[in-house]
């Protein structure tokens, strides 16, 4: 019974509101871009992520490592669950950052205006020129205590599980020679798995991990994928680790 009122509150109440919240703070964002506040795009981020759990009544709980700094770069490494991962990590995470995106996304009607607006990295790999472009971009907006957000897995996991992780970030850290900061996100599946629109409500923990540095040769790119898995998964349930 429960459940079934939690699906009228969500399609009749939540959703709607939620949509609002997102043409507004989209625009809002387009207008920050235009009138050039700086850190504006974050507020937004933050308050859209926010307003998104808060209306689904879903919380949000971080640990995090005191060895991150809000003024350090890092490119933060997590694993991706659910969409409920990227409401969290805005709304949440606490630190400045850019989201690394495929080009594409941003022809989606205000959130994708929003991106572009908000200055998130744009990923084109259709040639070597727009491979070139992308890395001198995402240099540019790395640094002053400007982060990156990669999900190496590329996508959505259907089961739970972790997939492998792709090397794009990685080479990212050790182009730019950032620190690489492990986040686990634990609970997102729960709330919203990758076949359904229906939310259940609960609890997502992001856990910030200490940062992994260079080494004064650089990183060993293999070792390092290897070292952010074994992070992330010590913060996950049995059942969610390889």
């Amino acid at each position: 019974m429960k459940l079934f009122i939690y699906r009228i509150y969500q399609w009749l109440i939540a959703t709607p509101l939620v949509v609002i919240a997102s043409i507004l703070f989209g625009g809002l964002t387009c207008l920050g871009a235009l009138i050039r506040r700086n850190h504006w795009a974050h507020y937004m981020g933050v308050a859209w992520g926010w307003t998104w759990c808060t209306l689904m009544l879903v919380r949000v709980k971080v640990v995090r490592s005191p060895l991150v700094k809000k003024d350090t770069s890092y490119v933060f490494v997590a694993n991706h669950q659910s969409a409920y991962d990227i409401f969290s990590i805005y709304g949440f995470l606490g630190y400045q950052y850019k989201w690394m995106m495929r080009k594409a996304l941003t022809n989606i009607p205000f959130i994708g205006w929003a991106c572009r607006a908000a200055g998130h990295i744009l990923v084109d790999t259709k040639t070597a020129a727009g491979i070139k472009a992308t890395i001198a971009d995402a240099e540019k907006k790395l640094q002053g205590g400007v982060s990156l957000v990669v999900f190496p897995e590329g996508r959505r996991t259907d089961t739970g599980k972790m997939g492998p992780f792709k090397s794009g970030a990685f080479r990212l850290a050790v182009e730019f020679g950032l620190p690489i900061v492990p986040v686990t996100i634990d609970g997102a599946y729960r709330v919203m798995p990758r076949s359904t629109f229906n939310v259940t409500p609960g609890l997502i923990t992001l856990t910030v991990h200490d940062p992994i540095y260079p080494a004064d040769d650089g990183f060993d790119i293999v070792q390092v994928s290897r070292d952010c898995r074994a992070a992330i998964q010590s913060a996950l349930p049995a059942n969610e680790r390889d």
